[in-house]
């Protein structure tokens, strides 16, 4: 591939995360195409094909064949079978979270990336907004030791009605696997690694509380649920203590904006040019290894 070729990027999946934030950010980015999406329903292929200006794919291992970099915007059951497809064919991977509908699901995924040799970037759209970035910028460069604290909330009424409602895998797991690796990782970054989950509760509908240890001896907390009637959502990322007093004030990211760094990362690192995405596979794996933790604490 030479410097001036565009990264050639094929959807699967035609749901509102699709149609709203994968396909227009890979359409509006300078170095990528959409090359063409494939869904498990022809007719949502045709038509956001149609809308987007591309092909629609009959089958996905045609898609999978043309393109070097395969974005998902699929159930976790669905998109763990066919990444461990597309990184066998040599592709490059832009996940979801969760990476898999299990953890033995979503090692599989992570151990095709690494054997191929392809690279791979979890949609964890947070860590890409800049004053998110800003924020852990300033937290220590050591782990923090038992004298800080963390919390992270995240309380919305998403699963109550609006685009995402329907969806069935988000109606089973509600916010613990929804917005959880959102949470898990950014406390995770903040605090120094997640060591251990101390407790964790889980109140119908769908209200999940845990406390999360760290590398160096940190604690932190996390609420979360997307059956709370509140609109707009309310989140907050707090980190007081030793590490003196950090907080990141709750508002509306913009996922399409994170999404562009996030192909900025993913093209460089396709061409050789830069490093490869730290939010990979492995890190979206060991997310669903501590949020599985949690659930059998608290269930």
């Amino acid at each position: 591939m030479g410097p001036v070729d565009l990264v050639r990027v094929g959807l699967v999946g035609g749901g509102p995360w699709a149609a709203g934030v994968h396909a227009p950010s890979i359409t509006a980015h300078p170095a990528t195409e959409l090359t063409g999406v494939w869904t498990r329903r022809p007719e949502q292929a045709d038509e956001l094909a149609a809308a987007f200006r591309t092909t629609s794919y009959p089958g996905v291992d045609a898609l999978i064949a043309d393109v070097d970099v395969v974005a998902f915007a699929v159930p976790p059951r669905i998109q763990g079978e066919l990444a461990v497809r597309a990184a066998g064919a040599g592709r490059h991977l832009v996940l979801e979270k969760p990476v898999a509908a299990t953890v033995e699901e979503a090692r599989a995924v992570a151990d095709a990336v690494r054997a191929a040799g392809v690279r791979s970037s979890v949609v964890l759209t947070l860590r890409h907004a800049p004053d998110v970035q800003q924020w852990l910028a300033g937290m220590p460069s050591a782990p923090p030791g038992s004298d800080t604290v963390g919390s992270a909330r995240w309380l919305s009424g998403a699963l109550l009605g609006g685009p995402y409602a329907a969806s069935p895998w988000r109606a089973e797991e509600g916010a613990l696997l929804d917005v959880g690796p959102h949470l898990v990782d950014l406390l995770d970054a903040a605090l120094g690694p997640v060591t251990g989950v101390g407790w964790a509760r889980y109140d119908e509908p769908d209200l999940w509380r845990f406390g999360l240890e760290h590398a160096g001896g940190a604690l932190s907390t996390v609420t979360t649920s997307l059956r709370l009637p509140v609109d707009p959502s309310e989140t907050e990322f707090t980190v007081f203590g030793g590490a003196g007093r950090h907080r990141l004030p709750g508002r509306v990211w913009d996922a399409r904006e994170s999404y562009a760094r996030l192909l900025d990362e993913m093209v460089a690192a396709v061409r050789g040019e830069g490093a490869a995405p730290a939010l990979d596979a492995a890190r979206g794996l060991r997310l669903q290894e501590i949020l599985a933790e949690v659930r059998a604490l608290a269930l």
